[in-house]
């Protein structure tokens, strides 16, 4: 999984503290809002969230970062010699406060989109039998013609055969939430150590050979972290290992750099929370290994880090993101065809202080105009998207997105937490709503060819308890079978 909502990105540090230089008394409140809520990341307007979430929610967040105290009940209040900690004076808090009370509106409006098309486009489905606690299903892996699937609680790897049988798996240090099958009978898995949103070092990456069930570290005390990604990042031959820790008010991303004798040494390279995923390659063509990754946190965006060698890098960044878009993941694919990779990416998390529902969530392609500047070429709105998945499912030639979306509007649109988009011309994507909604809640995705007949299917990982964020709503869908099993047709 990419475990890009956990991993979803947080508002912890949406205005983390970053404070600018003391602001005369005389700037208007959106003057204090550029000057206090821009230091760090994009501006934020308050268009971006309704009224209430501003008032009652985000700002209140907000304000302890920058020195103003908040009462239990989310009343400010002036302290004697506040001002020396303060990065503001009251009073210009309070005007920052009245600004986005004036100027924020009531609710926010819904993007059109174009209705679903309601069928199994290329798909049936195929699940296991329901277990006996509440599905709560982190990772889905295939590899081989089986499945593995990872919990949350108990905190266990499950591995199942072609006819979706169960049996048992290596047990691991912590809940996984992904895994590299790097060499046969031999997997790397990534475990986050907590789900919370804390800054405990927990999470490890361990290797597992599947036949004896020997799990042996290769790095820990990591940060929450959510994937691993192998590669010489050194040129000295060994495999290295980069991985994001998402970590909360702390984390970034590490290098497990492997030593000739077997062990590993583990560095932080970028020490900036928010770290959700990575795509490697030599995009330089350089002959030397780069990455690039997609940050969450406050400052989100889309940076790419070039391989000046030995396993230094430079930092560029490629994109931002308003801190409240909730970036969740992105893939690199030749949409056009025209050589060049595009980007696909995913906003969607919605886990931390403004729980609604946003019309700028949703699936995004940015099309790479040439030494990787992407313009954005195509938007379809999807609440609470989580993942996006490039392949040819209907075997057509070109590529199709599969999406899943963990903050979807099940009371609304409750079939978008799964869509099938199949591109049938450029950038033009028939959008199928599978009638799967009743199956569970879906919290990570993974493609191949499960049953080998040579095109590719799709495991969906069923979490499906808490995270609520709809007033007054009560979940519908299956609440014990762990994941479902989407088998293409096609061939």
């Amino acid at each position: 999984m990419r475990l890009h909502w956990l991993p979803f990105a947080f508002l912890t540090l949406i205005l983390s503290g970053c404070g600018g230089p003391s602001a005369p008394k005389e700037e208007t409140g959106e003057q204090l809002a550029q000057t206090y809520c821009s230091s760090c990341h994009l501006p934020v307007k308050p268009g971006q969230l309704d009224k209430e979430t501003w008032l009652k929610h985000v700002l209140p967040a907000m304000a302890p970062k920058l020195g103003i105290p908040v009462s239990a009940y989310g009343e400010y209040y002036q302290v004697a010699n506040s001002q020396e900690k303060s990065a503001l004076s009251f009073a210009q808090w309070l005007k920052l406060v009245d600004y986005f009370e004036k100027n924020a509106p009531d609710s926010l409006g819904e993007e059109k989109r174009e209705p679903l098309l309601e069928d199994w486009s290329v798909f049936q489905l195929k699940k296991p039998a329901p277990g006996s606690r509440p599905a709560m299903t982190l990772m889905v892996k295939m590899h081989e013609g089986t499945v593995f699937s990872g919990d949350a609680d108990p905190p266990f790897l499950t591995r199942w055969s072609k006819d979706l049988k169960a049996s048992a798996a290596p047990e691991l240090p912590s809940m996984p939430v992904e895994a590299v099958f790097a060499k046969p009978g031999e997997a790397y898995f990534t475990a986050i150590g907590s789900m919370m949103a804390v800054d405990q070092k927990l999470g490890q990456l361990v290797r597992v050979d599947l036949a004896s069930k020997k799990v042996t570290p290769i790095a820990t005390q990591l940060q929450r972290p959510v994937q691993s990604v192998p590669g010489d990042f050194n040129g000295d031959g060994l495999t290295d290992w980069l991985i994001c820790g998402f970590g909360h008010n702390q984390g970034g991303i590490y290098l497990s750099t492997a030593r000739a004798d077997g062990t590993y040494e583990t560095q932080i390279i970028h020490e900036v929370p928010g770290a959700t995923q990575i795509e490697t390659g030599d995009f330089n063509r350089d002959g030397r290994l780069d990455f690039m990754a997609l940050m969450a946190h406050a400052d989100e965006g889309l940076w790419l880090f070039t391989n000046t060698g030995k396993g230094v890098f430079q930092a560029k960044n490629l994109l931002r993101f308003p801190p409240l878009m909730g970036s969740t993941g992105f893939q690199l694919s030749d949409l056009n065809k025209d050589g060049k990779p595009d980007l696909i990416y995913t906003a969607g998390d919605n886990s931390d202080y403004s729980k609604i529902l946003k019309p700028y969530h949703g699936v995004y392609v940015y099309l790479n105009e040439g030494d990787f500047r992407f313009k954005q070429a195509w938007f379809y709105p999807v609440n609470g998207a989580t993942k996006v998945i490039a392949r040819d499912f209907d075997g057509d030639g070109d590529l199709d997105l599969a999406t899943i979306a963990f903050f979807a509007d099940f009371q609304k649109r409750p079939k978008e937490g799964f869509i099938l988009f199949e591109q049938d011309k450029p950038l033009h994507f028939r959008a199928h709503g599978l009638p799967i909604e009743k199956e569970g809640r879906w919290m990570c995705m993974d493609s191949g060819d499960l049953d080998g007949d040579g095109d590719e299917d799709l495991v969906l990982g069923n979490f499906s308890v808490g995270f609520n964020n709809l007033d007054h709503f009560k979940p519908f869908w299956d609440r014990q079978t762990p994941f479902v099993v989407l088998e293409n047709k096609t061939k």
